[in-house]
C-alpha cells in the first residue's frame, strides 16, 4: 500500500512539474503565455470559448472545403490565420476600451465577440455547404439570399446595373 501511494506521489509530482528542467521550464513558459492571453482578451469566458471554438472549426472546414474542390493553397491558410489573429487583437483591444471606459463592464468586448461569433458561425456553415454536408432548407436558402445580396443582385431589385 505505501509503495503505491509512493509510485501515485511520484507520478502526480512528475506529470505536474515534468521529467526534468526543461519540461517544467516549458510548461511554465506555456502557462504564462495562456494567462497573459487570456487576460489580454479579458479574460477566459464562455463567449471567449465559443469564439475560439468556432475559430478552429472554421479554419478546419475551410481547409476541407479546400481538399474536397482541390483548391489548397497554404498562401490562403496563412492569410486565413493571420485574419484569425487579428481578430484576437481587436478583441483584446475592445477589452482594453471596456477597463478604460467603464471597468467591470465589458460592452466593446462582448459586442466584438458577438459580432465574430455570428461570423465564423456563418463561415462554418458556408464551408459545411461546401464539403457537402446536409442542411435545412431554410439555412439554405438564408445563404443563397446572402450570396445574392453580396453580388448586388437583390431579389426585390433585379437584377444589377454594373
Amino acid at each position: 500500500m505505501i509503495n503505491h501511494l509512493k509510485e501515485y506521489g511520484i507520478n502526480l509530482a512528475t506529470a505536474a512539474i515534468g521529467t526534468n528542467g526543461k519540461e517544467a521550464a516549458l510548461g511554465g513558459t506555456v502557462a504564462a503565455a495562456g494567462i497573459i492571453l487570456s487576460d489580454l482578451l479579458g479574460g477566459w469566458d464562455t463567449a471567449l470559448k465559443v469564439l475560439l471554438a468556432l475559430m478552429v472549426a472554421d479554419y478546419i472546414t475551410g481547409l476541407l472545403g479546400a481538399i474536397k474542390q482541390r483548391k489548397v493553397n497554404s498562401d490562403t491558410m496563412f492569410w486565413g490565420g493571420i485574419r484569425k489573429i487579428t481578430v484576437l487583437f481587436v478583441i483584446g483591444l475592445a477589452a482594453l476600451l471596456d477597463d478604460w471606459i467603464q471597468p467591470g463592464a465589458p460592452i466593446f468586448r462582448t459586442a466584438a465577440i458577438y459580432f465574430y461569433v455570428g461570423r465564423e458561425g456563418l463561415s462554418v456553415i458556408e464551408n459545411l455547404g461546401t464539403i457537402g454536408t446536409p442542411m435545412p432548407r431554410a439555412m439554405t436558402d438564408f445563404l443563397t439570399q446572402l450570396n445574392e445580396k453580396g453580388d448586388g443582385k437583390h431579389a426585390d431589385a433585379g437584377p444589377s446595373k454594373k
